[in-house]
């Protein structure tokens, strides 16, 4: 027995051979490790994909869907697996899900991220209208969607006269965007300069307004006013002066609809910018 212990010392007292099995540890952790991130790496987990061609501002439904299963290093953070983050959004209005493709968080936004989503915010009487504004006219962004405004006129009468006041009040903002079409509000982080601002009116306004735009040789000007106090103002649009109605009446003309002849008119023809006011 002792003559074993003295044997196994010195061949671990040998140079050569703790090197040898020093090597070949290292060579079996490299192994491993080697082993374990390849498994890794190829091991299949389940993504869903879009079961057809998605196209622009599509809403995503279930049946969209399909699951399949691919080795986890195809699969990176900004791939959506969980359904809740997809069903019920819509594909970005620059981007197109095509049939077989992972979902991926750049590609998928929320409804009111597209450009026309305000739109689906009107009744059926109300026209879409927007004001052309800027930063200073919409009181260093005070006005927000869901603010209440007021339209006020400035123009001069015959006799060189300035005339001003409330046009038209209570008109709810349906959103803000940037010059780009960019809603202004959608990082709290990161608020956007405001360009434009959308609401709709019924007819009669909408008629209105469209023959306030086109007085600039009264030089008839429109400017928004937001409403104050701790809570905005609701209700129905209302006209607030008929004197400047009956101003911009008798110095335009409106042509009266043949209703045999009266065509459908496409939503995207009613669309008329309003400059206001800015400083």
């Amino acid at each position: 027995m002792s003559n074993f212990m003295i044997s196994l010392k010195r061949f671990f007292a040998n140079k050569n051979t703790v090197t040898i099995i020093g090597v070949v540890i290292v060579l079996g952790i490299l192994y491993w490790g080697y082993s374990s991130t390849i498994k890794k790496a190829v091991n299949p987990v389940r993504v869903p994909v879009a079961a057809g061609d998605l196209e622009p501002q599509t809403e995503i439904t279930s049946s969209d869907i399909k699951w399949i299963e691919v080795p986890s290093i195809s699969k990176d953070e900004k791939v959506l697996t969980n359904t809740n983050a997809i069903v019920g959004k819509y594909v970005g209005v620059n981007s197109m899900i095509p049939e077989g493709s992972m979902f991926y968080a750049s590609s998928v936004v929320e409804k009111d991220e597209l450009p026309g989503s305000w739109l689906t915010l009107l009744t059926t009487e109300e026209i879409p209208c927007f004001f052309n504004v800027n930063l200073a006219s919409t009181y260093s962004n005070a006005i927000q969607p869901g603010s209440y405004i007021d339209v006020y006129m400035k123009a001069e009468d015959e006799a060189g006269l300035i005339m001003y006041g409330k046009l038209i009040e209570n008109i709810e903002v349906k959103a803000v965007k940037d010059s780009t079409g960019e809603d202004v509000f959608k990082s709290s982080n990161d608020v956007g300069t405001p360009a434009y601002l959308y609401f709709g009116v019924e007819e009669e306004f909408y008629t209105l307004l469209v023959k306030a735009s086109y007085m600039s040789s009264f030089n008839l000007e429109l400017a928004v006013v937001p409403h104050g106090g701790a809570k905005p103002l609701t209700g129905d649009v209302e006209l607030s002066s008929e004197y400047l109605r009956d101003y911009i009446d008798a110095n335009t003309l409106t042509i009266p609809e043949d209703e045999n002849e009266k065509d459908e008119e496409d939503e995207n023809d009613n669309d008329v910018e309003f400059n206001v006011v800015e400083d």
